[in-house]
């Protein structure tokens, strides 16, 4: 019997964090293990018992969680070693920025820049900020790493506008997470 896919799923503060919740369970449905590590800003939209629910896992929110964790565990590179893939869904243009640079101020940051496995970004922002020039820098020094990027989509965004910077669909990001190869570690560049 094969061993269930890990992912570990980042998730920010987006408004699209609604969707990583319907995303995280049709991954509990297509027979994976899902744990969750949030931003600060995330349980501002969607709170950690809603996909404790939805995973049966513990939901990770804090760097230095004492409580939550084993004796012996370092949490951001407990996950790192852990995970198969890291998705980040959605994807904030703060967080891909502190990916970009190396910034590990939070357990999803951190986890990031500790982590050899393939990483999947599906960015949800306002399309001001997803076509300014320094985010298209950051995104394309991830990319030059070996990180992958799911959208964004053009439609309808939450401020109101249209625009590119719409977070794909749940089910296109689940397709794509689904047909992944993730049993190789990827190495870094330097």
């Amino acid at each position: 019997m094969a061993r269930k896919k890990r992912i570990l799923l980042g998730v920010t503060g987006s408004i699209a964090a609604f969707k990583a919740a319907a995303l995280a369970s049709k991954l509990v449905q297509a027979d994976c293990q899902v744990r969750v590590a949030m931003t600060p800003e995330a349980v501002k939209f969607v709170t950690p018992l809603t996909f404790q629910s939805l995973t049966g896992e513990r939901v990770y929110l804090d760097m230095f969680d004492e409580a939550g964790a084993a004796e012996w565990e370092i949490e951001h590179v407990s996950l790192a070693e852990w995970a198969d893939l890291v998705l980040v869904c959605p994807a904030t243009a703060n967080l891909i920025s502190k990916a970009a640079v190396g910034l590990a101020d939070d357990l999803l940051s951190a986890t990031l820049l500790t982590t050899r496995k393939p990483v999947v970004f599906v960015p949800a922002m306002n399309s001001g900020m997803w076509n300014n020039p320094i985010l298209q820098a950051r995104v394309a020094e991830l990319k030059r790493h070996g990180h992958a990027f799911l959208g964004p989509a053009a439609g309808r965004l939450a401020c109101g506008t249209s625009g590119t910077g719409r977070m794909v669909e749940v089910e296109a990001v689940l397709k794509f997470v689904l047909q992944m190869k993730t049993h190789q570690n990827r190495e870094k560049k330097c």
